[in-house]
């Protein structure tokens, strides 16, 4: 099933870093397995307020359209093999409204796995 990343959400991507995740592997019985995998991932800082609107859409892969056409992202939230790369806490901001009212703003950091999208191409 394809599913198309929202239009009105495609603003998180606007200040994504593209990072590279290193894994550990995980403990196969009673010997320890050296190395990492290595996984392309596009790093965010977004208000709480936006994460809570991403939340739903974790752990599905989707298609991104844009700058990122032929790319697909699935947002990490509660798969145990990422869990150094859990949502973290990305501190917060304060800011003075227009009216003189003093605000914070709090900030998470998450981690969408980045994927090439292949197409299949059908033979004419």
């Amino acid at each position: 099933m394809r599913r198309m990343w929202p239009e009105e959400l495609s603003f998180v991507f606007n200040q994504a870093e593209e990072v590279m995740l290193d894994i550990p592997l995980a403990l196969r019985g009673d010997a320890d397995v050296a190395g990492a995998i290595h996984r392309k991932a596009l790093k965010v800082r977004l208000p709480e307020e936006t994460c809570a609107r991403l939340w739903p859409l974790a752990e599905a892969r989707y298609r991104l359209s844009g700058p990122l056409l032929g790319k697909a992202v699935t947002l990490i939230a509660n798969n145990p093999h990422y869990h150094s790369v859990h949502p973290a806490d990305g501190g917060s901001e304060e800011s003075v409204a227009d009216s003189g009212k003093r605000y914070s703003t709090k900030y998470i950091v998450l981690h969408f796995l980045l994927d090439d999208v292949r197409e299949p191409v059908e033979a004419a």
